[in-house]
């Protein structure tokens, strides 16, 4: 059989949950798989000059001349999936998952599809949210500009049987569904508020992406230490990498008055960084200047450009607030401080951390091992760098050491730098395990509104724990509900869910709940010690799971 060999781009869709789904329901699940391949997917498809390749159970590999053609059809199958789920159950919902990727393919006499092109649009395909679309660096690049939809950069992808990483990038799908309803723009902290952007590498030069990326992370560290500004965490400003950047639109998503951009070119042993600063509400350049340096210690240029920018954008921020509030009280204006923090190994903090995590998982005497030695920060190790002291907090609060000696150390972090978004958030953890509810909810909704697009997930289901706890349940089902569709293989955030329903006397979403978490785990009532500190949330935890999963015991 002869193969040929074209450039193509490749959409491969499968239905998230199909096993558990057919499970519940087989003739009900399939029924509705046939409607919408008649109803939507086969006339979509059409219409977009796609060819579907072949079908396999819950998965669909299509075939389109352009990228646009591929993007234009998933969106519009997504958005359709959408409406037709809006009155579905959540647990009965279909709900695809899409990877596109162009790339050389081999097609066979009978029209069959290989190669890596077919392969990494599947792995994608494996990366999507339900309901979501993931798509290559390839894609992103030929469709820049040519749709409204907006591409978030997930990084380099290390993808099953691909021999090289592939960049992803997650295809948001709200924009495009309802272009012309903005959402609301986040209103304006009481400080003068700024986000750095993703310098742009006008070098043409892959390796130095590491070089701008780093820069920015100076920067915005430096302008986190000036204590009267309200600094946008890196996690959320770099969601816009790789984005034509309308300012006013990144204003109005993070809530912010300003906004500081920048390119880096290298030439020779040499490199030029420019940067601007924007008015975010006008698009007025409010200051503008360039930096030259040479590469030969990379980590110093960086430094020095860094508290040269925020030397600089301080009294330029000073001058535009002080015109902007000519006609307000002088004391809308407060005084600042600039904290000389000593430079130390970032590794320490985020080791931490990622210890902390696996302790809440594993609670292995390894890792009890591990604990002790990082419980002190060490002289000029970095325990005096707010995101050294915040991991530390959270990390040791995770092996069971003094909750409240751990709420002093990560508000010693939040003292160094207010706008660190990861600090808050620890915070909010600690506040929730030592029953300081109220506090839990405000410092998370602290870290989300810092880092409006990285802290989403996990702040989510932490306000929903606290307002559990509060015996707001009412306010916590809708806030529980974000985080599973956020994290849909996180069971902390079904067990407050199934519990929160029982507590209300919904006994039947309850359950439905409680199934949904056994499809992905046996482990309904947690086997290891919870951490709330207060007992009687750990009764009202454990009782409504109890109550959900029909536990008599």
């Amino acid at each position: 059989m002869t193969a040929t060999r074209r450039l193509a781009a490749i959409l491969a869709a499968d239905v998230a949950g199909y096993s558990r789904l057919i499970g519940a329901d087989e003739g009900g699940t399939l029924q509705a798989l046939n409607a919408i391949r008649a109803e939507l997917i086969d006339l979509t498809i059409a219409a977009h000059n796609g060819r579907l390749v072949k079908t396999t159970g819950d998965g669909l590999l299509v075939e389109f001349g352009s990228v646009v053609d591929a993007l234009r059809c998933a969106a519009e199958v997504q958005a359709g999936m959408a409406e037709r789920n809006a009155t579905i159950a959540k647990d009965r919902r279909v709900e695809y998952r899409v990877g596109i990727h162009q790339g050389d393919i081999l097609v066979e006499e009978d029209g069959d599809l290989f190669g890596d092109g077919v392969n990494i649009a599947a792995r994608l395909e494996a990366l999507a949210e339900p309901g979501g679309i993931c798509a290559s660096a390839r894609v992103q690049e030929d469709a820049a500009g040519k749709l409204d939809l907006v591409f978030e950069d997930l990084g380099e992808q290390a993808l099953k049987n691909i021999a090289r990483p592939v960049r992803a990038y997650r295809v948001a799908m709200e924009r495009r569904a309802d272009a012309a309803k903005e959402p609301a723009p986040l209103p304006l902290p009481d400080k003068p508020s700024i986000a750095v952007l993703p310098f742009q590498n006008m070098s043409g030069d892959p390796e130095q992406e590491y070089f701008a990326d780093g820069m920015v992370e100076e920067i915005i560290t430096a302008l986190s230490r000036i204590r009267w500004l309200f600094v946008i965490a890196r996690n959320s400003t770099f969601t816009y990498k790789g984005q034509a950047i309308d300012v006013k639109r990144v204003g109005r998503e993070l809530g912010v008055r300003y906004v500081l951009e920048g390119s880096v070119r290298k030439g020779g042993g040499r490199v030029r960084i420019t940067a601007q600063l924007i008015e975010a509400e006008t698009g007025a350049h409010l200051w503008a200047d360039r930096f030259d340096g040479s590469l030969e210690d990379v980590f110093e240029l960086q430094e020095q450009v860094a508290i040269s920018v925020a030397g600089v954008i301080e009294p330029a921020l000073q001058a535009a607030e002080t015109a902007r509030s000519a006609n307000r009280p002088t004391s809308d204006l407060t005084a600042y401080d600039l904290y000389a923090i000593r430079p130390g190994p970032r590794v320490c903090g985020g080791l931490l951390h990622a210890i902390g995590q696996r302790r809440l998982r594993s609670r292995s005497e390894r890792d009890s091992a591990q604990r002790h030695r990082f419980r002190t920060p060490r002289p000029g190790g970095g325990g005096e760098r707010p995101g050294v002291l915040a991991d530390a907090a959270y990390a040791l609060a995770c092996f069971g050491e003094d909750i409240d000696a751990m709420i002093v150390l990560v508000d010693r972090a939040l003292a160094f730098n207010p706008s660190y978004a990861r600090g808050w958030h620890a915070s909010g953890f600690l506040r929730l395990w030592a029953g300081q509810t109220d506090l839990a909810i405000e410092h998370a909704g602290r870290a989300l509104r810092l880092s409006p697009r990285a802290q989403a997930r996990g702040s989510s289901w932490l306000i929903g724990a606290a307002l559990f706890f509060s015996r707001r349940f009412e306010e916590a089902v809708p806030r529980l509900w974000v985080a599973i569709e956020d994290m849909p293989v996180f069971p902390t955030s079904y067990r407050f869910l199934a519990a929160c329903y029982a507590h209300m006397g919904l006994l039947d979403e309850a359950r439905a709940t409680i199934a949904r978490l056994r499809a992905f785990t046996s482990e309904v009532i947690p086997n290891y010690p919870l951490p709330f500190r207060d007992r009687r949330h750990c009764e009202l935890y454990l009782s409504g799971l109890r109550l959900a999963a029909g536990d008599t015991t």
